[in-house]
């Protein structure tokens, strides 16, 4: 190539213009010769080695420029292949009325129909992170909703006003959005038409009024005003339910699963009736009446504008069924007691990756931001957790420093306890990285919460109290701290962050600490209920002076909870052996050293538990002495070994699995416990023994958990 020869990227109109996708421009500076030159070949010989995803790194180009890439000609990330530099006269509602383009008036069913549908799937594309500007207001009837004559299309389009305001106003409330999920900016367009939540409601009213009557009316189009009825009573249910549950202490009402069920059966009369219809938008280009994809192309910012495909119709239509769906999951939170039931039923949500709106709505209808609420129901799951004796009255009236410690430690279990329910409305990749972050603030409890400890069993002791209270708050706390651990470094499976041969210390982490921890903990707040309710009975039968009757045996407050978890601690036990096994035999495929260093990774997986105290970090060092071969008790270890030790850590977890009661997720881990102890005790037959093919790992059945398959 020549020296005075400048290579240029071609900008994405000339790319459009010329179309010849593998071509750059190499410009003279001398002469300003402008000349083509053909790369294709030479591009794609370079890239033949690499697998999709593999990315190649360079001194001068890294991932910061892989990420700020434009893929040349591709409509989603090439703002110049759209139509906005086209010779197309783009044309406003104002336009389009004068040309008698757009009407006003004299609407057809099935014109009703289409532009209702679309609309509905402009919204959901809005909900799903894209601008308004490019969604719900490239519909032309919603700029200046009054000047439409037809009753039905003016009362729809001012409720979609409504919608989008009550919508927006849920996700701004809750905050538990980032730029990938939301774009709360309005580009200039005015949400508040002056028109009250009543008065919506009962203009929606006429509107359902009037189509009844037509029903009753004989008519060859009963089907298409049936149609509509349902769209308009849909809309309707929607919004009373989304005005209900901003109320507070609505959770539980009966008219909310009203609602709920009104707007589920209408819906499904929608979905039935999507096809009458006129078209909607496709690929960016629109023939409906009224939608004008570009018409606010100009309101947005000069950057690379986002490609907006907004959804078909009926997968808009799926949309708020799931959305339904979880809305009714969210009204069963008025059922759970106490703050350590809400935590869970905030993390098990979260696993089921609801929409922005369901995240938010869960967020709202409990008082997570209520200091004072939030206290009381800390105090109240620390008693119920473990029944620290420093929390009856006796102790905490008989002396008023025991009390202004219990109430300073709660005061400060506020914020961090706030901030974990607030994570679980975040998606899943950011709620890993809050986690991190929340760590290092229950780090600072578990000091505080050793010092209060020590002081109030002192003082438990000074005032003749039976039980000793000892490390209380300090194992409630350990307790969720190594929850937040093991979620931690579960969301990387969930997320796909770690690759095959890092598997085997991810599990091993989990085998060897963190359930053990947590079944520990879980043991000692079991002893201290049980002893609780030994003396809380002795003390009852003392005062009503009766004959010691015999003791029945009661169940475990804790027996399931540790079951489970000594489950899952076998399974993490069963694919560390499996998989070292697997590195035994050089069926794992491992980086080269030269260009990976295991300890690096190692560090920087298990980044975020280096400021803890406890459970204390495991370095790096430690680990490669503790997971060495020499440490197992028979020797000499082979493979062999190693898949018969995986066997019975898989029997041991689908026996404990079928000890509690079968629920869903208990299912599919039995299974996976069965699929995996076949094959193992395969392998440990000798099966495959001569094929240097990688096992794959499949998580169809469990995020976190896989089959193990023998390719």
């Amino acid at each position: 190539m020549d020296s005075s020869m400048d290579v240029t990227t071609e900008s994405p109109s000339s790319s459009a213009i010329s179309g010849k996708p593998g071509m750059i421009l190499l410009t003279s500076q001398k002469n300003h010769i402008h000349k083509w030159a053909d790369i294709t070949d030479e591009f794609m010989s370079s890239v033949k080695d690499l697998s999709l995803g593999e990315l190649l790194h360079d001194d001068m180009f890294g991932l910061f420029e892989a990420m700020s890439a434009i893929e040349m000609m591709d409509p989603k990330m090439d703002a110049g292949m759209m139509c906005n530099r086209g010779f197309k006269h783009i044309m406003d509602f104002d336009e389009q009325v004068e040309k008698n383009i757009l009407k006003l008036n004299n609407f057809t069913s099935e014109e009703r129909i289409g532009i209702i549908d679309t609309t509905l799937a402009c919204i959901v594309s809005w909900l799903e992170g894209h601008s308004l500007a490019q969604t719900v207001f490239i519909n032309l009837y919603l700029h200046k909703p009054y000047m439409i004559e037809d009753k039905l299309m003016k009362v729809f389009s001012l409720s979609v006003y409504k919608l989008v305001e009550i919508l927006k106003d849920y996700i701004h409330k809750a905050m538990v959005y980032e730029e990938e999920d939301f774009q709360p900016m309005q580009y200039g367009y005015y949400l508040l038409p002056d028109i009250s939540e009543q008065r919506m409601s009962g203009m929606l009213r006429e509107i359902e009024e009037e189509l009844i009557k037509k029903l009753k009316s004989p008519s060859d189009n009963v089907e298409l005003i049936q149609a509509e009825h349902s769209r308009i009573k849909f809309i309707k249910a929607l919004y009373q339910l989304l005005l209900s549950l901003r109320k507070e202490n609505q959770l539980g009402n009966v008219d909310n699963i009203r609602l709920l069920n009104t707007a589920l059966e209408m819906l499904q009369h929608v979905k039935n009736t999507v096809d009458f219809g006129i078209e909607g938008i496709e690929d960016g280009k629109s023939n409906m009446l009224g939608f004008e994809p570009m018409i606010n192309q100009r309101l947005l910012p000069p950057t690379f504008p986002r490609y907006t495909k907004i959804k078909p119709k009926k997968e808009a239509l799926n949309f708020y069924e799931e959305m339904l769906d979880r809305l009714k999951i969210v009204c069963r939170l008025s059922t759970a007691n106490g703050l350590n039931q809400v935590l869970d039923f905030f993390i098990e949500y979260s696993k089921t990756g609801p929409c922005i709106l369901s995240r938010s709505a869960l967020q709202l209808v409990y008082p997570v931001n209520n200091s004072k609420f939030m206290k009381e129901q800390l105090k109240d799951a620390v008693k119920t957790f473990i029944a620290p004796p420093s929390l009856t009255v006796k102790i905490l009236t008989a002396n008023p420093q025991a009390k202004q410690y219990v109430d300073s430690f709660l005061t400060h279990c506020v914020r961090p306890f706030s901030n974990f329910l607030q994570l679980c409305g975040h998606n899943r990749a950011r709620q890993r990285d809050k986690l991190a972050h929340l760590l290092e603030d229950f780090s600072n409890l578990q000091d505080e919460a050793e010092r209060v400890d020590a002081f109030l069993h002192n003082i438990a002791a000074s005032c003749n109290v039976t039980r000793q209270h000892l490390a209380c708050f300090g194992t409630w706390i350990l307790y969720h701290t190594l929850k937040i651990m093991i979620m931690y470094l579960l969301t990387g499976f969930e997320l796909q962050l770690y690759i095959a041969h890092e598997f085997y210390y991810i599990y091993w982490y989990l085998y060897e600490f963190l359930y053990g921890w947590l079944i520990s903990a879980l043991t000692r707040a079991d002893s201290f209920l049980v002893e609780n309710d030994m003396m809380s009975e002795s003390s009852k039968q003392k005062s009503a002076n009766k004959k010691k009757p015999k003791h029945k045996k009661k169940p475990r407050p804790y027996m399931k909870d540790i079951a489970y978890y000594q489950a899952l601690q076998n399974m993490c036990g069963g694919y560390y052996k499996a998989l070292l096994a697997f590195r035994f035999e050089g069926k794992l495929q491992v980086p080269n050293p030269q260009f990976d260093c295991e300890q690096v990774r190692y560090e920087h997986r298990f980044a975020p538990f280096q400021n803890l105290l406890t459970p204390p970090p495991v370095q790096y060092a430690e680990f490669r002495e503790m997971t060495s071969l020499q440490n197992f008790q028979h020797q000499p270890v082979d493979s062999t070994y190693l898949y018969i030790g995986g066997c019975k850590h898989f029997h041991q977890a689908r026996q404990l699995l079928e000890s509690i009661p079968q629920e869903s997720e208990v299912v599919e881990l039995i299974k996976i416990c069965k699929t995996n102890f076949i094959v193992l005790k395969l392998l440990a037959g000798g099966h495959k023994k001569d094929s240097n093919s990688p096992p794959e790992f499949v998580f169809d059945q469990c995020k976190y958990f896989p089959i193990i398959k023998l390719v």
